[in-house]
């Protein structure tokens, strides 16, 4: 199918942008205190898709964005539990800085409750994503636990190989 992979990136675009967008909406809100409904209101008029400072934001898929950040909510209180076990000892969830936190829990929603986006590229967008606000050192940490995340909730696509 011709122009097949031009729309596949197109959509791949948008997801990425819905992710950053998310990660940016989860640590306003863990920072803030922004409730779900003003984090998605704001987001959604002034964000995605917009030029904000001079900034011009990618359109984002909103229905995507709206279901990693209202995911992250619903689910928090069991993928945080998880995301501790995987962390290193000593270091728990609440002592990452809040952007970390917010990348996390959005790669660990998606890995627990997208089947329908590969573990590697749930893994490779929140690596990517994380490389936008922190250093090498903390997106290898952030590869580690979702590795670690993903293996334990998606077996399957790591078994053979």
């Amino acid at each position: 199918m011709p122009g097949s992979k031009a729309k596949d990136a197109r959509k791949a675009n948008k997801r990425g942008a819905a992710r950053l967008a998310a990660v940016q909406a989860l640590y306003q809100m863990d920072l803030a205190g922004t409730g779900l409904n003003e984090i998605m209101a704001e987001f959604e008029s002034h964000w995605l898709g917009s030029e904000v400072e001079g900034a011009q934001y990618w359109p984002a898929e909103v229905a995507y964005f709206r279901d990693i950040v209202g995911g992250v909510v619903r689910e928090q209180s069991k993928l945080d539990p998880q995301i501790d076990a995987a962390l290193a000892r000593g270091w728990p969830l609440k002592r990452i800085e809040a952007v970390l936190r917010a990348v996390l829990r959005a790669g660990a929603y998606e890995l627990a409750c997208r089947a329908d986006v590969p573990a590697r590229v749930v893994m490779s967008e929140y690596v990517d994503v994380a490389g936008a606000f922190v250093d090498e050192k903390e997106t290898g940490m952030v590869n580690a636990v979702l590795d670690q995340l993903a293996h334990q909730m998606r077996a399957a696509e790591f078994a053979g190989g």
